[in-house]
């Protein structure tokens, strides 16, 4: 092969650099080609034809400014396809700007109201804590309740893991436990409205609102590892009471800022798990970033890394004490459903360990 003259190497390595650019700037149109498709189906018009409309026609322009900088001859035939597709990104982004989060909408049954706290002292007030009694997933008694905790009572703090689609992902809920045996658990999820669906996909495009529950443990875990068949497990968290009542307070002000100023669900910056890292590490700062935060089902693995499970106890051993399994139906007696999940946990305490 005849070697290229020095003369002829810059206009050879213009040439690649254009046909790197096209490359880049082709990969950048196919991602906003994709997102602005996804957008488009979560957040276009409630009609599902037009929604598709919209879409083969988003997806016909994206094509065709492809299709000109790749075989368009000249500049000219290359940037009016460009422009056109710019412009139409530009008033994509507004529109994307222009959707805001809200609290009046038509709500599913279980976060149809908003939490409130407020804080005198030692004493706090939570409104609207959620307390079901269900029969099914689909079958329930609704009641919401106004309740009162005295943080000087407060004794423990447990986080608990509800798996419903596979060992890495889990939902993420924190129990308090007072003095009295009462426990309220603090629940970061979506709003759903009413006959909407979890989608992951969704949570990155708007799809739902954020939402702070405060519930009765024998309503959210029961209806967790009872009718929807999740696997709960409960793992005590070593903690010292400061910084307890902290991350009491610390929910009860993202509840108050929710009411507020309504946000909306992000799968990985603002979920179940995310808030609480934020909220904890404002507590003890220093707290690393992992990938376990995200991969919330591997969360004990993190918690026990860090110290915030009992070390002296195989991790195994904290998982099989803290199973839940298929909770009983207890009626009206709330604290005699907390302490019936517990018993394993009490069970290892009374045999001599920690």
């Amino acid at each position: 092969m005849a070697p290229v003259p020095d003369a002829a190497r810059p206009g050879l390595a213009k040439r690649c650099l254009r046909v790197l650019g096209r490359i880049a700037l082709s990969l950048l149109m196919v991602f906003a080609l994709a997102w602005a498709c996804l957008a488009l189906w979560y957040q276009g018009p409630a009609a599902l034809w037009a929604r598709i409309l919209l879409m083969l026609l988003w997806a016909a322009l994206g094509l065709y400014a492809l299709l000109r900088l790749w075989h368009g001859v000249g500049r000219l035939r290359r940037r009016p396809a460009l422009w056109a597709y710019l412009a139409a990104l530009v008033l994509l982004a507004a529109w994307w700007q222009g959707i805001a989060p809200s609290n009046d909408r038509v709500w599913a049954d279980d976060v149809s109201k908003t939490l409130r706290g407020s804080v005198a002292g030692n004493i706090v007030t939570l409104d609207n804590v959620r307390d079901f009694k269900w029969r099914s997933d689909a079958d329930y008694i609704q009641r919401w309740e106004t309740r009162v905790y005295d943080l000087d009572a407060l004794q423990s703090v447990d986080m608990v893991l509800s798996y419903w689609d596979g060992p890495a992902i889990a939902h993420t809920l924190v129990s308090f436990g007072f003095a009295d045996g009462r426990h309220v658990v603090f629940s970061v999820e979506i709003r759903k409205e009413r006959s909407e669906q979890f989608s992951e996909l969704g949570g990155f495009f708007k799809k739902f609102e954020l939402s702070v529950v405060a519930a009765d443990e024998r309503d959210v875990l029961y209806v967790r590892a009872g009718p929807r068949a999740e696997n709960v497990y409960i793992y005590p968290v070593k903690m010292p009471l400061p910084e307890m009542r902290e991350l009491f307070l610390s929910y009860v002000r993202t509840a108050n800022e929710l009411a507020d100023t309504p946000r909306f669900y992000h799968t990985v910056t603002a979920n179940c798990t995310t808030l609480v890292y934020r909220m904890v590490r404002a507590i003890v700062p220093g707290l690393p970033l992992d990938y376990r935060i995200l991969l919330s089902g591997y969360l004990p693995e993190y918690l026990y890394d860090q110290g915030g499970l009992d070390t002296s106890l195989p991790l195994q051993t904290l998982r099989e004490r803290g199973f839940v399994g298929i909770p009983p139906i207890l009626g009206e007696d709330s604290i005699g459903f907390s302490r019936s999940i517990r018993r394993h946990l009490r069970a290892g305490q009374a045999e001599g360990n920690p």
